[in-house]
């Protein structure tokens, strides 16, 4: 989605580069993300900014790597494992200013948010495989920390829940890998179903509103999520419609 994004081949080895019009208004969002990139556990590294010539750039460590495979029985698993527990406990940075995750779902929630849901924690949000790469040693690192804001610990977990759905896993398989995470193992599990239903309305949402080619599988993948939690956690309960 960048205006710009490539590859430099340099004297000093490949560097990603990402950028926009100085004057475009979603400028801020590359500032922002370098900013969190910088501070976020199990990322690229930041190597420069250039703001001249009408144009913001920035420069990212080259990764050398593949997305990883989220089928299951995927050895790719894992690694995804030990990167959601890393960032979990990673704080969200007080200094910088951005719009924790339920204030950006506003719309969606209850109108008595549960606390749970007001958590600080540094939360990623875009748990697509192919924001995240596999590098060497068996390391899975993410990338593309643009929608990152502040959010519960188990948020990040929470929403690869739907996106393991997606690739094949049945509910409780892929409930039963976020468990593997502590975060999300100790989270209230009344909270994390408003959460999934939270995130079932907002993608069925914007699938109507905002229509993609991938949304209509991954709203589908959240239904199924938001229906399995709803039906194992409240007696009598019947699936979303």
């Amino acid at each position: 989605m960048s205006r710009l994004a490539c590859t430099l081949h340099t004297p000093a080895g490949r560097v990603f580069a990402k950028g926009t019009r100085h004057d475009d208004p979603q400028a801020w969002v590359y500032r922002h993300e370098a900013r969190v990139t910088r501070r976020a556990p199990l990322a690229p590294g930041v190597l420069w900014e250039v703001d001249a010539g009408g144009w913001l750039l920035y420069g990212y460590e080259y990764i050398d790597g593949r997305h990883p495979d989220l089928t299951p029985g995927s050895n790719d698993l894992a690694s995804l494992v030990r990167t959601l527990t890393v960032t979990s406990q990673a704080p969200w940075p007080e200094d910088l200013n951005k719009k924790p995750l339920h204030t950006r779902w506003t719309e969606f929630l209850p109108e008595d948010v549960p606390p749970g849901m007001q958590g600080r924690g540094l939360a990623h949000t875009d748990m697509s495989p192919h924001n995240m790469l596999m590098a060497g040693g068996g390391e899975l690192l993410l990338l593309d920390w643009a929608l990152s804001c502040p959010a519960p610990a188990w948020a990040d977990t929470a929403l690869t829940v739907p996106r393991l759905i997606s690739a094949g896993h049945t509910p409780e398989q892929a409930e039963s890998f976020a468990q593997q995470v502590p975060a999300y193992r100790t989270a209230d599990p009344a909270t994390v179903t408003t959460f999934a239903r939270t995130v079932y309305t907002a993608w069925e949402n914007w699938e109507r509103t905002r229509p993609m080619p991938h949304r209509a599988a991954l709203t589908s993948a959240a239904q199924t999520w938001a229906t399995y939690r709803q039906n194992d956690q409240q007696t009598g309960a019947h699936a979303l419609p």
